[in-house]
């Protein structure tokens, strides 16, 4: 069994801002294989399909960006998924706005859901896949760059590397080869 999980927030307010991207690939590999999200009592919302026999989990945790190990660690511990199954897609100001790039393991590298995923799991030697957001323009905090929508000049652009972040997800799990992954499409 494998676990993709997608960092954002929840409700309407933070739907189409850069901090979502994560769910955002997620959202559209639930419609790729065809499955719904359903409320999940680790504070997440769930969705599940298989591939080749295996069951993958799509996950959003529901409990806002920055505490998003409180529910993948519950949810690992609950399905018995080990660490190396485990796949977390969120967003990344140090990449160029459209990049993706994909580690096999890292640091949070300053993103407090990441930090809050490897303090619960106690490693950071988890598959990832970051979608570059840019850093914010001059005058404008960090904060107020991740909560904000992408301006319509960038939407193409970012729509473009969350579907490259999705076909990196459908080539690993149909492959079971993450390092091919990596070197198709980092």
């Amino acid at each position: 069994m494998k676990m993709i999980v997608g960092l954002g927030n929840p409700g309407r307010k933070y739907e189409n801002t850069r901090h979502n991207v994560g769910f955002m690939a997620v959202d559209q590999l639930a419609s790729a294989y065809q499955t719904n999200f359903k409320a999940n009592p680790f504070e997440a919302e769930v969705a599940d399909f298989f591939v080749a026999g295996e069951k993958i989990l799509l996950v959003k945790p529901q409990t806002f960006m920055n505490d998003s190990g409180r529910a993948v660690g519950p949810l690992m511990t609950y399905y018995g998924i080990e660490k190396d199954e485990l796949l977390v897609i969120y967003d990344d100001l140090d990449l160029a706005l459209g990049k993706i790039r994909l580690r096999q393991k890292g640091s949070a590298g300053g993103h407090n859901g990441m930090k809050s995923i490897i303090s619960h799991l106690g490693t950071d030697a988890f598959k990832r896949i970051k979608i570059g957001i840019d850093r914010p323009k001059p005058g404008m905090t960090v904060v107020n760059h991740v909560l904000n929508p992408f301006a319509k000049e960038d939407q193409p652009v970012i729509l473009a590397s969350i579907d490259k972040a999705a076909d990196a997800c459908k080539f690993y799990l149909e492959n079971q080869d993450f390092i091919a992954t990596m070197n198709r499409f980092n």
